[in-house]
């Protein structure tokens, strides 16, 4: 059986991503697929990397925890607005704190080259923006996709890693908002 973590990087529990993420899990569960979640917003940590990685800080209690749940997963579900055109601080500092060389990935001695130890995974990147999806993709190059996709997820060996745009949010009315409810808890019907 198949294991799915939904990861929530939206510091606002009564935000539309948690709606997205409830509804995702929804779709999951009726399928009768093992799943967990990491809301991001409710682990205590430091997300500031104190010494960069000169020296380690020690994992929080709620950050093992939580790389426990990304070790068990199969597939990784993250939900996140985007603003500025990246990811919420908090969830920058869950994943600069968690993503480290031996535990995501780990430098080859002597070699600009690494291994990439989150290698089987797979993951879908669900993020809110204010613009249209293509907007964001042809005029800001979709930084934030770049960021968690590219730079961190495939990086330590995640993949394929899909990714929905759920747009334009800003203005957007109550019937906008349910027609996409629906949209993602089939997704999570049909997961893996």
């Amino acid at each position: 059986m198949k294991k799915i973590l939904i990861i929530n990087g939206h510091p606002d529990k009564n935000s539309f991503c948690f709606g997205i993420a409830q509804a995702y899990k929804k779709g999951v569960l009726s399928s009768n697929i093992e799943v967990s979640e990491i809301i991001i917003r409710d682990l205590k940590f430091n997300p500031n990397l104190e010494f960069g990685y000169e020296k380690r800080t020690e994992l929080e209690p709620d950050l093992l925890a939580a790389w426990k749940k990304i070790k068990w997963a199969d597939h990784l579900v993250w939900v996140h607005p985007v603003w500025w055109g990246g990811l919420p601080a908090i969830t920058k500092g869950f994943i600069d704190r968690l993503f480290l060389p031996g535990f995501a990935f780990s430098y080859r001695t002597n070699s600009v080259w690494w291994d990439k130890l989150l290698t089987g995974k797979t993951a879908h990147i669900i993020t809110t923006l204010d613009q249209p999806g293509l907007y964001y993709w042809l005029v800001f190059g979709r930084p934030s996709v770049n960021q968690l996709k590219k730079t961190v997820l495939q990086f330590c060996g995640i993949k394929p890693v899909r990714v929905t745009y759920v747009q334009p949010i800003r203005n957007s009315k109550i019937e906008f908002r349910n027609k996409w409810l629906k949209k993602i808890e089939a997704m999570g019907k049909k997961t893996l």
